[in-house]
């Protein structure tokens, strides 16, 4: 069974906030979590109207969250971008004039402190591109940025450089996404189209940029990279080799294609991964994933497993910040929410246990027939070794290593 411990006795009665962009659209709170699940960022309303925003980081490693509110003299435009370091402060991306502005905030007794770090510009002509900022990196200290125009894609360092915003590779096509595939903040995957295809590619940030391409399901399918987990090495995946975007999984390095579960396939519905159980090392199928469910009537919640085949599905809590969270390596589920009544609240989720599947060598490993494996790897192929990505579809299981 699953069971939601809130993380206050209050009840939970409003949704998560939105927030309005210049154009009018509207679009979830961005809510930022560190990699070691100790800060977190958003951006906050205050009292002071529709348009009294501020930065807010969340503690979250203690026996129970709480927020610090970081203001300052005027109020944030609703689409500056918020990301939490690990050593408490909070990089702000503000959008000024012809410029990117960073800065670093953090709590002074009563107030909040500014530290300026620098801008990008915004540039000209078909490669100047849009700046999105990255998740944090794995090591807590550093924040990058994309720019992705026509032509190529410029990776910065925003955050945790020697002297402000500087280039630190060059990536040929438009890239889009960015997910980390290392907990040292080496090995960034990007979703590069080049040609009207989009396949998902590794960059080396200490090679230089050197590019690697991750995924080639079939020559014509755009193949992208949603979510990594670094000790296993699970890949999440949305590939529509099969005719239609399906949600995937692989291995990285392994030698089989990636699978498309079809418990995974929801009318109506879309379904995005946000959170991977850490800590299974060798253990891939064993790593409980945390999906975002979006349909007619809301958001709610689905736990899955590889080995295991089978979408549970929970509702969410109220006020639950949709598609943020993070998960204990004993697999509990930590899910934020803010309500007016628990402004900073963490639900708790015990993660259900799948059905038990018939014992045997190959009950766990064993793809269902659609899911079309190509064989069993070896035992000896098991044993991880240090090596540079490879494609997945080509990479034998011996090539997946951790990244040094």
């Amino acid at each position: 069974m699953a069971s939601f411990v809130a993380g206050g006795d209050q009840p939970m009665t409003v949704c998560a906030i939105e927030k309005a962009t210049e154009d009018g659209a509207v679009r979830r709170n961005p809510f930022a979590i560190t990699a070691d699940g100790t800060y977190a960022a958003r951006l906050a309303l205050g009292e002071g109207g529709p348009d009294a925003w501020f930065a807010e980081r969340w503690t979250l490693d203690g026996h129970e969250p709480y927020a610090v509110p970081l203001p300052l003299d005027q109020p944030e435009e609703p689409d500056t971008d918020v990301v939490p370091l690990t050593d408490g402060r909070v990089l702000v991306r503000r959008r000024v004039a012809d410029r990117h502005d960073f800065s670093l905030l953090y709590p002074t007794g009563p107030g909040t402190g500014q530290l300026p770090l620098g801008a990008v510009e915004y540039g000209e002509g078909p490669d100047a591109g849009e700046l999105t900022v990255l998740p944090p990196s794995p090591d807590g200290r550093r924040v990058h940025a994309l720019r992705a125009g026509a032509r190529t894609t410029t990776v910065w360092q925003v955050a945790g450089g020697a002297s402000g915003p500087e280039r630190v590779a060059e990536v040929a096509g438009h890239c889009s996404g960015g997910v980390w595939l290392d907990r040292t903040g080496r090995f960034l995957a990007l979703d590069r189209e080049r040609d009207g295809v989009v396949k998902a590619v590794v960059v080396d940030l200490e090679r230089g940029g050197e590019v690697t391409e991750l995924l080639r399901i079939t020559e014509e399918s755009n193949d992208r990279l949603l979510l990594a987990d670094p000790d296993s090495g699970l890949l999440l995946i949305r590939s529509d080799a099969a005719g239609h975007d399906r949600l995937g999984w692989g291995v990285w390095g392994s030698e089989r294609p990636v699978r498309f579960p079809e418990c995974l396939r929801l009318a109506d519905c879309a379904v995005t991964p946000f959170a991977v159980q850490p800590g299974q090392v060798l253990m891939p199928e064993s790593c409980a994933v945390a999906l975002r469910i979006d349909g007619a009537a809301g958001s709610w919640l689905g736990v899955w497993r590889p080995a295991g085949r089978q979408l549970h599905q929970r509702p969410a809590p109220e006020g639950w910040l949709a598609g943020a969270g993070l998960w204990t390596r004993e697999g509990g589920l930590r899910l934020p929410y803010a309500t007016a009544a628990v402004p900073c609240g963490v639900a708790r989720l015990t993660a259900p246990m799948d059905v038990p599947r018939p014992s045997g060598p190959r009950a766990i490993t064993e793809p269902a027939q659609a899911e079309r494996p190509d064989g069993e790897p070896s035992a000896a192929s098991r044993t991880p070794v240090m090596c540079r990505p490879v494609p997945l579809q080509q990479a034998p299981l011996t090539g997946r290593g951790a990244p040094g």
